[in-house]
């Protein structure tokens, strides 16, 4: 069978795929993108990012309408309608996928829906409904994503024991929730159960919950979930699940105890593992770690000079937005028009409530490392913002050099802290220095104060609490 000739060829149309085969079209390049799925968007868009934020952002409106009572405005208990909840999650769903389509068309990217397998460093083998189908390729980038893991313990072929591909289809409202892990997955679908009206509780191996976040940016987060959530256990561990009738019968250690219980359901979130088996990589010069993630160079090469990989294929922090970076960083590099390595200050959000969000150096980080630091807070308690939105609880934090006064890192945890990170990510990336931060004029009243704040607190003049005077 002859074979279709793409210059380059582009594994996985996710938010690195996808974004990689945009921005080469557009820098002249002839792309042709694979994608398993009926639809571009890949997990995040189909099976992660989207869809939960869809849910929370519904199960937050129900949690601001029990909470508005205290002002004065009641409503009644809400309806859910599951049907029309999954209706119009899955019409923001479909309108993506549309807007993704069509601006494949427009930018002449080919698209061919099927099954990709590597034949050798520049032949593409792509297994469709209508047949296979042949591509020789100059390049070659893979953005074939990950899965959520699912431990052999927990595989028991039930429906009712959920990874977050199933839990996000909402087929039910479970009475009773076993959450196994207290990551952000764990946490944000947690949260909308618990909404929903599911008594949940979370299993965490840990003694605590958001591994990767400051303590004191979790800890607003830990205080909801003890309210919201039935229970909350840590430094425990589930050995054994079982199915008994229509429930889950769940064993676990915590505390010395062995306790016996049973679920409507139960959700693992525990990880998740890069889809790098059946790709036929073994047939190109790519070499995989020992937790089969593709090892790349700092412009996302693989061992074999035609083969790219990038997002959570290629390991490190699976985030569609660092999957989008590399996706810039790997077309540049073969297009020839890269500037250099560069480290990216890439940010994280957990979309919990509140949310958490962080970047660049964290405490944590520079307490392992043995990095001196400067650390200035600024409570929500004292923002006027936070207090007309009946939000307190927040907190912004800077990560500072001393002598330089560079900031190095930047953390939230409150309302939207997700979209005021972004005042800190390019603080960070510009090597903005404290003062410059607290001598820029924010508007008030407003949440992005408190990052103005924060940095009038290390100069010991903040206006709107009390700060200590710099050594």
């Amino acid at each position: 069978m002859e074979s279709i000739k793409s210059d380059i060829v582009i594994v996985g149309g996710g938010p690195g795929g996808y974004a990689a085969a945009f921005y080469a079209a557009d820098l002249g390049r002839q792309v042709t993108l694979i994608e398993r799925d009926d639809r571009l968007g890949g997990v995040c868009m189909n099976r992660g990012c989207i869809p939960s934020k869809a849910l929370l952002n519904a199960s937050h409106t129900i949690v601001a309408a029990r909470e508005s009572a205290k002002r004065g405005i009641s409503f009644g208990e809400p309806e859910i309608n599951l049907d029309k909840l999954r209706e119009w999650k899955s019409g923001i769903l479909t309108k993506l996928a549309g807007g993704l389509k069509m601006l494949a068309e427009k930018r002449g990217v080919t698209v061919i829906h099927g099954r990709g397998y590597f034949e050798d460093s520049s032949t593409l083998r792509v297994e469709t409904e209508s047949g296979q189908q042949f591509l020789s390729f100059s390049k070659a980038i893979v953005a074939v994503g990950s899965r959520p893991a699912l431990p052999k313990v927990f595989d028991l072929g039930n429906p009712r024991v959920m990874t977050s591909t199933e839990a996000l289809e909402i087929e039910e409202i479970p009475e009773k929730l076993l959450v196994i892990g207290g990551g952000y997955i764990g946490m944000e679908l947690g949260t909308v159960y618990a909404t929903l009206g599911s008594r949940v509780t979370v299993v965490e191996a840990l003694d605590s919950i958001l591994l990767g976040a400051d303590p004191d940016l979790a800890r607003p987060v830990l205080l909801y979930a003890k309210k919201a959530f039935q229970e909350l256990r840590f430094k425990a561990k589930v050995t054994k699940m079982s199915t008994v009738g229509k429930q889950i019968k769940v064993i676990t250690e915590h505390e010395g105890n062995q306790l016996e219980e049973l679920y409507d359901r139960v959700l693992v979130s525990v990880g998740r593992s890069p889809n790098s088996q059946d790709l036929g990589l073994e047939n190109t010069g790519a070499v995989l770690d020992d937790k089969g993630f593709i090892v790349v160079n700092e412009r996302q090469q693989s061992a074999d000079p035609n083969i790219f990989a990038i997002g959570d294929i290629a390991g490190g922090v699976m985030l569609a937005h660092k999957a989008s970076k590399e996706a810039r960083i790997a077309v540049e590099e073969i297009t020839g028009d890269n500037q250099g390595a560069s480290q990216a200050v890439i940010p994280a959000v957990v979309f919990t409530d509140p949310e958490v969000a962080w970047c660049g150096l964290t405490e944590s980080e520079a307490k392992a490392k043995g990095i001196d630091v400067r650390v200035a807070k600024f409570p929500w308690g004292a923002s006027g913002r936070a207090m007309t939105l009946d939000r307190v609880d927040g907190l912004t934090k800077l990560i500072i050099e001393p002598g330089t006064d560079r900031i190095l890192g930047v953390g939230i945890v409150g309302q939207g802290a997700g979209e005021l990170i972004g005042e800190g990510i390019v603080a960070v990336e510009m090597g903005a220095t404290a003062k410059d931060l607290a001598l820029i004029v924010h508007p008030h009243p407003t949440l992005s104060e408190t990052l103005m704040e924060a940095a009038e607190v290390y100069y010991g003049h903040a206006t709107h609490t009390l700060a200590a005077k710099p050594k």
